[in-house]
């Protein structure tokens, strides 16, 4: 991915549109970049917008994972299970339980 979508999305950050759907677009996009440590912050502002945002708890637990942080990482994961369970997303609540075995 360019940065040119990056430039993009940290374009609107701040405005109208900011919440945790655009943090998180914009963490992805800088954790495909490689950028973790900046896809982190991202990723926490999401989840400051929506603190049961399971997708940025398991996105937040890879970056982490990226920087060599473990405990970071295990401590996303276990809060994305449990945003997972309340919301009923079955899927994510499964893939972060995997993560958080692998870890371990």
């Amino acid at each position: 991915m360019s940065s040119s979508p990056i430039a993009g999305l940290r374009a609107q950050c701040g405005g109208p549109r900011d919440g945790a759907l655009l943090r998180f677009s914009l963490g992805n996009a800088l954790f495909g970049e490689g950028q973790a440590a900046e896809a982190a912050d991202e990723l926490r502002r999401a989840l400051a917008f929506d603190p049961a945002y399971s997708a940025a708890w398991k996105l937040l637990g890879k970056a982490c994972l990226a920087m060599d942080d473990r405990p970071g990482a295990a401590e996303a994961w276990r809060r994305g299970i449990a945003a997972a369970s309340q919301r009923g997303d079955k899927q994510a609540e499964k893939e972060m339980t995997v993560f958080l075995r692998r870890l371990a």
